[in-house]
């Protein structure tokens, strides 16, 4: 049921004339659960993202995340699935899977560091080079704005890793309802909520 409504979702963002959304499917955390419980909670996921990219959908999608930590065959369907959406759409869509705020600055510092140590830059340069911009280059994300507005259901009160750069300055809307029981008229109040707010960016 809650993998259902993830689609569905994802649809009245598209029907609200939003043109990106991420959806946290699986966390680096979830990856030490029961092998078992893992494999099938993967298995979920890898349907939830094929579904996602149906032709009939037309949405543009992407993953974020290491894919090579949930295995070789499910991330080889995810990368089918993925690669056979448009590049050019109305809605697009990140799945995050295998995904970690923290890991995702780490390895975008070290792909950052990596390109200006190919270029041969000295130590001072390399220091110089890690700036703000120069890691949001370098994100999963890369190329994308940041999130407006960040959801979480179910009566958390916390971002739990997700998006942790990018998130920064967002809006965050929290609701008691869990996932599965997440309605339409939930995310209209979320929408609502957001539009009265007046953003701050930090000032």
């Amino acid at each position: 049921m809650g993998a259902a409504k993830i689609a569905e979702m994802l649809r009245w963002c598209h029907e609200a004339g939003i043109e990106l959304a991420t959806v946290y499917l699986l966390s680096t955390e979830n990856l030490q659960r029961d092998p078992d419980e893992l494999a099938a909670l993967i298995e979920i996921i890898t349907d939830v993202v094929e579904e996602i990219c149906a032709p009939a959908n037309h949405w543009s999608v992407r993953t974020v995340g290491d894919l090579g930590l949930i295995g070789e065959e499910p991330a080889r369907r995810l990368r089918g699935a993925v690669e056979s959406t448009p590049e050019v759409a109305s809605f697009h869509v990140n799945v995050a899977v295998g995904y970690g705020g923290r890991r995702e600055i780490v390895d975008a510092v070290r792909a950052l560091l990596s390109k200006e140590l190919a270029n041969g830059a000295t130590a001072e340069e390399l220091v110089d080079a890690v700036t703000v911009e120069g890691i949001s280059e370098n994100l999963y994300t890369s190329g994308q704005p940041d999130p407006d507005l960040v959801i979480r259901t179910s009566g958390e009160q916390r971002l739990s890793g997700f998006l942790l750069w990018q998130s920064a300055y967002s809006e965050m809307w929290f609701t008691e309802a869990h996932w599965p029981a997440f309605r339409h008229v939930d995310f209209l109040r979320a929408l609502r909520d957001y539009s009265a707010r007046h953003r701050r960016y930090g000032r």
